[in-house]
């Protein structure tokens, strides 16, 4: 299967990627193909909500910037994952802003599957971004496939990477 990483960390080296390193090692290993893209350092603006994409775009967004190379990964992309460090209660704004473009697409055509990967300083900052991924992965009509979730000193250790390894692994 394809799979499709959106990383919204703006740290090539955080947390975040580490995660999403054994994520893809696992899904790679078992035949599937990962392409993991670094949204969090891309130039990707925000939905400003002007509509084009529904009224005269046909699902174009009339904003041109890094969100088209993500757009053009997401017609194959048949698994999605968000991965992003949590900052004040959500995603990385970098990561917002990308998911809020998925508005003049409506959702992703060929994906059935999402996963999460989220890392963070504290253990209670979880909720409502884990609220917000399962609001949005009902409205695509898709099923959840796994979270990982790693905090303070639970960012690095191997039982972490081990249980996004096998997130990875076991789709």
């Amino acid at each position: 299967m394809n799979i499709l990483v959106l990383n919204g960390s703006p740290r090539a080296n955080g947390h975040t990627a580490t995660l999403v390193k054994h994520f893809k090692k696992g899904a790679e290993e078992s035949g599937h193909k990962v392409k993991v893209l670094q949204v969090g350092t891309m130039n990707i603006r925000g939905c400003i909500g002007c509509e084009y994409c529904h009224n005269t775009g046909n699902g174009e967004c009339v904003i041109k910037d890094d969100m088209q190379k993500v757009y053009s990964e997401l017609e194959d992309a048949e698994i999605i994952v968000f991965a992003s460090p949590v900052y004040y209660w959500g995603f990385t704004g970098q990561f917002q802003s990308t998911l809020s473009r998925f508005y003049s697409i409506e959702r992703p055509p060929k994906a059935k599957k999402y996963a999460l990967l989220l890392t963070s300083y504290s253990p209670d900052v979880y909720d409502s971004i884990i609220s917000q991924y399962k609001n949005t992965v009902a409205y695509f009509g898709a099923t959840d496939a796994g979270i990982v979730t790693a905090y303070g000193e639970e960012r690095t250790p191997d039982s972490k990477f081990t249980e996004a390894y096998y997130l990875g692994k076991n789709l």
